[in-house]
This record gives structure tokens, C-alpha cells and sequence, in this order.
């Protein structure tokens, strides 16, 4: 999952918590956003604009996927890594949160090649 949010345009790992898992961002510098967190069992990503949205991965996964802790309102989840989502399904929910926060910036901080 590292290498996968790593190979993102404009990606790059930060560790603002001093957790031991990082979290990736986009964006320049201090207005860099979060579009993965990544802990050694699962990932967290903007699975939706709207918390309904979002849902529809508790919805297919209630075992594997659950709201995040404190941003889960906004449409953020948690994934669980080795669980039974599907690997690829993991992927696509990491380049959907990416593409989400990438349209959010504003245009001049938004990386050369984001619209894969």
C-alpha cells in the first residue's frame, strides 16, 4: 500500500504524529492534504463526499470497513488490508480518495498528471 500511494503524482509520505505508520498527502508543503492513512492493518481514505456515500462500503463490508475515528462524518473509512475486501476494490477506494482530494485543491497546487 506504501508504494501504491507513493507512485501517486505529487504524493508524499508524512508522519505529523510521530505514529509509526505515515500518512500521504498531496499537494506543496504545509498545504499538503491527506488522501490515505496507512496503519499495518488497514488503510483509511475519503471513501466518499458525503458520510451516506461512504456508508455503502460498511454496507458490502461490514466486517472489513468501518467509519474513522473522528474525520468519519466527513465520508472518510477505514479498510482493512487482509481482510475480504478485494485487493484491487483497495486500490481503487486509495486512487478515488486521491482524485478526490486532488479536485479539492486549488488548481495551482494540484500535481502535473493527477487525472490518471
Amino acid at each position: 500500500m506504501h508504494a501504491l500511494c507513493a507512485d501517486f503524482p505529487g504524493a508524499w509520505p508524512d508522519n505529523p504524529w510521530d505514529h509509526e505508520h505515515p500518512v500521504f498527502k498531496v499537494g506543496p508543503g504545509e498545504r499538503g492534504k491527506i488522501f490515505a492513512f496507512l496503519s499495518a492493518d488497514k488503510v483509511g481514505v475519503k471513501a466518499g463526499a458525503t458520510r451516506e456515500v461512504a456508508d455503502e462500503w460498511l454496507d458490502r463490508y461490514p466486517d472489513d470497513a468501518s467509519v474513522m475515528a473522528y474525520i468519519g462524518r466527513s465520508g472518510w473509512n477505514d479498510l482493512a488490508l487482509a481482510g475480504t475486501i478485494p485487493d484491487d476494490e483497495l486500490e481503487e477506494a486509495v486512487e478515488e480518495s486521491y482524485r478526490f482530494v486532488v479536485s479539492r485543491l486549488p488548481r495551482k497546487d494540484r500535481p502535473a498528471g493527477w487525472e490518471r
